[in-house]
């Protein structure tokens, strides 16, 4: 738990034709099989430093190395042990659970029995199983949200990446991802997530860091945190205390 697997030094993002830095430089250490939660209002920066962190994004500025590899030199390896699990759904909507599965097993060079075997296991344990030759149109945002997450964890990454894992989806299927993703990460699992639910960070990070206008206010352990800070009794009032209460609508 004490070593580091992920390390981030100056990392900056800058969109081409924005003035504003979408992530100003950035110091960052993710220790291993820790889970690690990102939070911030709408606009912040989560994304867009998820993304870098995982590869999808080539930063401004700085770099990222993961278990002491950079994604310039060694890109092909560090996505073999990268899991990512974006908000928006990446399925095919008109192929059905099995079908959707066997495709991104596939991308990730798993095949034939081992393959089959995994998607049923994985099908089995989220409450999928029976409805797997069924369509993903047909599914509920809860369903979907948990073939999302398998597509994700087929070949077994050492670390995950998720953006919003629990947004939309009813309480049951809520309870039945972050358990999942808690037996994951007691496995060896590094997990680095999104959320804007603070009671479910508060209870699932070991680690959180909130970000607002680019930068990182803070980072600690959840409890720590609401210990050191003037009049907070939970998770929420840290992060308004950091981020102010003013909307941060967009349009």
């Amino acid at each position: 738990m004490d070593s580091e697997i992920i390390h981030v030094n100056g990392l900056s993002k800058q969109y081409k034709g924005v003035d504003i830095y979408a992530v100003k430089p950035i110091n960052l250490i993710i220790k291993k099989a820790e889970i690690f939660g990102l939070l911030g209002p709408n606009g912040a920066g989560k994304t867009t430093l998820i993304s870098m962190l995982c590869g999808l994004l080539k930063p401004t500025s700085g770099n990222i190395t993961i278990n002491s590899l950079s994604f310039q030199k060694n890109k092909r390896t560090l996505q073999n042990i990268i899991g990512v699990v974006p908000q928006e759904y990446a399925l095919y909507p008109t192929l059905t659970a099995y079908e959707n599965l066997m495709y991104f097993g596939a991308m990730y060079g798993l095949k034939g029995k081992d393959l089959k075997a995994k998607i049923n296991k994985s099908l089995d344990k989220l409450g999928l199983l029976k409805f797997k030759d069924k369509k993903v149109k047909t599914f509920s945002g809860g369903m979907k949200r948990r073939v999302n997450l398998i597509a994700g964890i087929l070949h077994k990454p050492q670390i995950l990446f998720l953006d919003e894992p629990t947004v939309g989806v009813d309480v049951q299927s809520k309870n039945v991802i972050i358990q999942h993703l808690k037996e994951l990460n007691n496995q060896g699992t590094t997990i680095i997530y999104t959320s804007h639910h603070m009671e479910e960070a508060q209870e699932f990070c070991s680690c959180v860091a909130i970000i607002d206008s680019g930068e990182i206010m803070i980072k600690g352990n959840p409890k720590q945190l609401i210990k050191d800070s003037n009049n907070a009794k939970r998770l929420e009032d840290v992060y308004l205390n950091l981020t102010g209460k003013n909307l941060r609508d967009r349009v």
